[in-house]
């Protein structure tokens, strides 16, 4: 039977596009069902800010009237406006395993920027390289942390076969807490000659003012990334927007902010690992699953170091990443804390990449961009 691609129209069509993976990854242990009302906000079904400065169509492929699979075409103009590009970039994409499905997607998506005069294809990106992007391409012997890409083996080779190339590598790596004890005489050195450099405070995030504390973490982040690979600054409805849905998730024990003379100049948190739980609610957070979600969250024994970053005017101080990580180090023994996974990190970030295994991290999952003409 032929395979038919044509753009996600009507609800019915939506709620295919949405519950499709369902279908593909009922067999397969280590896939974690997405958020559901967060899904369709990212996808572009519900209202989202991302999509105030970006355009997005969605596809899905049929055989037989079945739904095989799914793309989303994401066109993000601040990107495009910040690098003075003609990006188009790609996400969501999901396939049964059929090479000819694929391409139909992969060749719906290409015309699709190709009509909007866009030159290069990127992705995965849902739907931007500020939330999950990468396809994974080693390390699918374990399930993904919170907020990770996960997808079957087979995808690498449906990519590169129609044409895709490498573009970037983003990295986590894992350690266990027995790392912590071996390093605690280094950072404790590191801390000291800091402290004899800058004149910094450290303190966790304040729960009473946590909108605030947010978005002056995402100051720094937007303040701080400029010259790295693939960034865009998250625009302020897109900060007010995060601190809404993250406002119970994230511990502030598990948060870190230094400051000199009453500024913030860097910040770091770490997350809870909730997918064994959303796995559990099946990715349902009402009627009850918000409540599954959080109850006695100190049976969580790992956690994401989502983000570590310095503004500009210090990074020059290189043990203020490390002083920032390891002021986390008495709340993750406090919360019985076992394994942390670092991610994602740039193949680009050498300082970050080096530091991490010399602390005895191991490199245990990577998550490929890809690029491709159009």
């Amino acid at each position: 039977m032929p395979v038919e691609v044509s753009p996600v129209t009507t609800k019915s069509d939506q709620k295919a596009f949405l519950n499709l993976p369902w279908q593909l990854y009922q067999n397969d242990s280590h896939w974690v069902p997405p958020l559901r009302q967060n899904q369709k906000e990212l996808c572009g079904f519900a209202k989202h800010p991302f999509y105030e400065t970006a355009d997005s169509t969605a596809y899905l492929a049929k055989i037989d009237g079945k739904p095989v699979g799914r793309v989303l075409a994401i066109t993000n103009h601040t990107f495009n406006e910040l690098y003075q590009s003609k990006f188009g970039f790609f996400g969501f994409f999901e396939s049964v395993e059929n090479a000819e499905v694929a391409n139909a997607l992969f060749d719906a998506v290409k015309k699709h920027h190709r009509q909007l005069g866009h030159d290069t294809l990127r992705g995965p990106t849902n739907p931007s390289m500020n939330y999950e992007c990468g396809l994974l391409v080693d390390g699918f012997d374990s399930p993904p942390v919170f907020m990770m890409t996960y997808n079957p083996p087979y995808y690498q080779e449906y990519f590169e076969s129609n044409g895709m190339v490498k573009s970037h590598d983003l990295y986590a790596y894992l350690g266990h807490v027995d790392m912590l004890k071996d390093n605690e005489e280094r950072w404790a050195f590191i801390n000291e000659k800091l402290s004899k450099k800058v004149n910094f405070t450290m303190r966790q995030m304040e729960r009473p003012r946590f909108d605030e504390e947010l978005r002056g973490f995402l100051d720094v982040y937007n303040r701080a990334l400029p010259g790295s690979w693939g960034f865009v600054p998250i625009s302020q409805s897109e900060m007010d927007h995060m601190a809404a849905g993250l406002r119970h998730l994230i511990v502030p024990d598990l948060t870190g902010v230094v400051e000199v003379d009453g500024k913030r100049i860097g910040v770091t948190f770490g997350m809870l690992d909730y997918n064994d739980r959303i796995k559990k609610i099946d990715g349902k957070l009402f009627p009850f699953g918000f409540f599954k979600l959080l109850f006695n969250r100190k049976k969580i024994k790992r956690v994401r170091l989502i983000s570590t970053n310095v503004v500009p005017e210090y990074q020059k101080n290189k043990g203020i990443g490390l002083t920032l990580f390891s002021s986390l180090i008495p709340n993750i023994y406090k919360w019985g804390i076992e394994e942390c996974e670092f991610s994602w990190v740039l193949e680009s970030n050498r300082l970050s990449r080096a530091t991490l295994e010399r602390c005895g991290t191991v490199l245990y999952k990577t998550y490929r961009m890809y690029d491709s003409e159009i």
